[in-house]
Formats: C-alpha cells, sequence, structure tokens
C-alpha cells in the first residue's frame, strides 16, 4: 500500500510539474500576485469550512458520551491537516481523529463509529454538491463531455455509497466478521470483540435520525461554504464569476479530488481538474493553476497548525473517561476499537489488555 502511494505521489507530482511548465510559470506567478489580499480571505473561509465540519461531527454523537464542542474543532483541523499535507490516503486522518477522542474520555465504540458516520454524511453530501453542480452546468453550458463525465462518475459513486452505509449495518456486521475469522489468526478474539463493539456502536448513532439529519444538513451547508474560495480568488484576479458559475467550479472540483483520494493531496487531480472547468467559463490555464496554488496555501496554513494540535493532543494525558456505554455483552470493553483500527496511523495503543480480559472478549 505504501509504494503505491509514493507512486502516486510521484504521478501526481510529474502532473503538476508539466502543467506549471506548458502554462508558464511567470504567468502562473503574475495571477497568485494579482490575488494579493484575496488569498487571505480564501485561507480564512478555508478555516471557518474546517470549523464548520467539527460542528456537523458534533452534532452526531448521543449526549451521554458527547465530547466538548472545542474537541470537535480541534481533532477535526487535526483531522484536515493529515489528510491534506501527509502522504497518506485522504482518510488517514479520520482514523487518528477518532482515536484522538478516546483520549478526550471518549469511549472507543463511539469514537469510531462518529468516524464512520461523520465519513458518511460527508460523502452522501458532496454527492448532492456535486449533482447540484452538474445540474448548473448542464444548465448554463448544456450537455457536453465533462456534464457526461461527471454523470458516468456519479452513476458509479451511488451503488458505491450504498455499500458504504450497508457494510455498516447488520448485513456488513456478518460479512467483517466472516473475514476476520478467517484472516485475523491468533488475534482473531479481539478483532471480533471490536468490531462487536463498532456494531452496537453505529446502530445507536444511525438510531437517532434527528441527529444524523442535523450532520448531513451542517456538511450540506458546508460544501457551498467552500464556494467562497473560487468566487473571491477569481475575482481579485480579475476574471470575476457568478455564484452559479464558482458552485460548478468547486463542486465538480471536489468531485476530482474525491476520485484521487488515493492520490495524497490529490496532486495533479486539482490542477488538471480546474484547468478543465475553469476554460468552460473562458479563464486561462494560468489562472487556474494560481487559483489551485491559492487553495493550497490555505491547505498548508490551515493544516499546520492541525499537525502541531495533533503532536501536542499524542503527548497529553488522557482525560477521565466518561461513564461507560451500556454493554451488550459482559466483559467487552469499548476502548479497544480505535486503538486496534488506528495502530498503524497513531502510534501503538494506549493501553494493552490483560490477560483475564482477554478471555471474557473470547
Amino acid at each position: 500500500m505504501k509504494r503505491l502511494t509514493t507512486l502516486a505521489l510521484i504521478a501526481g507530482l510529474c502532473t503538476v510539474v508539466g502543467l506549471f511548465l506548458s502554462s508558464g510559470l511567470e504567468d502562473v506567478a503574475a495571477a497568485v500576485v494579482s490575488a494579493g489580499w484575496g488569498a487571505l480571505i480564501v485561507v480564512v473561509a478555508r478555516g471557518f469550512a474546517v470549523a464548520w465540519a467539527g460542528l456537523g461531527w458534533f452534532v452526531i454523537f448521543p449526549k451521554a458520551t458527547r465530547p466538548t464542542l472545542r474537541d470537535c474543532l480541534t481533532l477535526r483541523f487535526v483531522r484536515e491537516g493529515i489528510n491534506t499535507l501527509l502522504p497518506v490516503a485522504q482518510v488517514g486522518g479520520d482514523f487518528v481523529g477518532a482515536r484522538l477522542l478516546t483520549k478526550r474520555g471518549v469511549p472507543g465504540g463511539i469514537a469510531g463509529a462518529s468516524m464512520f458516520v461523520d465519513l458518511m454524511t460527508q460523502a452522501v453530501t458532496q454527492f448532492l454538491f456535486t449533482v447540484a453542480g452538474v445540474v448548473l452546468l448542464a444548465w448554463i453550458a448544456g450537455d457536453g463531455p465533462i456534464v457526461r463525465t461527471v454523470t458516468g462518475g456519479l452513476a458509479l459513486a451511488a451503488p458505491a455509497l450504498g455499500a458504504f452505509y450497508l457494510i455498516q449495518r447488520r448485513s456488513g456486521h456478518k460479512v467483517i466478521q466472516a473475514l476476520v475469522s478467517r484472516f485475523a489468526g491468533s488475534r482473531e478474539w479481539r478483532a471480533l470483540g471490536a468490531i462487536d463493539v463498532l456494531y452496537d456502536s453505529l446502530k445507536r448513532l444511525y438510531g437517532h435520525r434527528g441527529r444524523v439529519a442535523g450532520g448531513l444538513g451542517i456538511h450540506l451547508i458546508g460544501w457551498f461554504i467552500g464556494t467562497v474560495e473560487v468566487y473571491v480568488a477569481l475575482h481579485f484576479m480579475g476574471y470575476p464569476v457568478s455564484i452559479v458559475e464558482a458552485v460548478v467550479i468547486e463542486s465538480l472540483a471536489q468531485a476530482v479530488r474525491g476520485a484521487a483520494f488515493a492520490v495524497p493531496g490529490a496532486l495533479g487531480a486539482q490542477e488538471g481538474g480546474l484547468i478543465a472547468l475553469c476554460a468552460i467559463f473562458g479563464i486561462p490555464a494560468e489562472a487556474a493553476l494560481a487559483l489551485s496554488l491559492v487553495k493550497r496555501l490555505a491547505d498548508l496554513l490551515v493544516g499546520v497548525p492541525g499537525l502541531f494540535a495533533w503532536h501536542a493532543l499524542e503527548g497529553s494525558k488522557p482525560d477521565p473517561i466518561m461513564a461507560p456505554e451500556p454493554q451488550s455483552e459482559p466483559g467487552l470493553r469499548h476502548d479497544l476499537l480505535v486503538p486496534v483500527l488506528a495502530n498503524d496511523l497513531g502510534g501503538r495503543p494506549r493501553t494493552e489488555p490483560k490477560l483475564g480480559e482477554l478471555k471474557k472478549c473470547a
């Protein structure tokens, strides 16, 4: 997996270099400079959007085991920094965020389940945001190759979203248990116990439709907040676009980033996608690449504080554990799940179970 990520990173870098050289480095630099204070507004808008996404994560928690809003906002910036700046797939930071929640007193089952539910609500709302972008593009420019390509991508994404949801439900529980039983080996007892906790917590979170609907609504608004980046940056560069055009560019550019999730930072994919989308509205390639650079500046200035926060939180002492969740089986520990899932991303598990506790999980 690491080898594939490295190859994808190299391919992305080569693509970026080729695009910048073909568009002219001086022209791109001039477009970036012309953004001026608009770049600062983009950074502020990005920070607000990330914090808003943290609110969307916060609302899905049950009140009895809900972390503080401050914890959700801080860890959302940690997730953003890892996903955008480190050479990992774009969900690595989400596992780290869930694991760090356990250090803030949230039971491991709820922390892990909240991460999956939050990813689900983000994926569904991004799908709807992309649909809105395609509809608006078809209304503005009529049917064309980009409309047909994105529509085909949506046709493939819809069943994938459905599968991601189903695997979090009872049928998925059975599938995952069967796979673990076959491949887990000597650690089967521990993995099965963690999976039972995860699905109990997922059932609990999805069972409260009001909280899930709240997360969906907040994340959907969040995607439209991101439109400010395109609208402001292009206006300062001297290429004013309407709000509708900005929605088209942002929604389809985010769809391209999502499709290139295996490439760290979507290098190359974001740049190529913005060139194609901006060209529809008569915006030259150098301005599109400058827009990409401004967005990557926002990635850096918003993501780096998140990485520093990650470092600080890893060294902090765990908070007192909240009241334990109701357990479906006696002896099943709810703090084992996230360390098992995130061991490779955030270090060793915080605690190791004792021998007597292992027998209880068997």
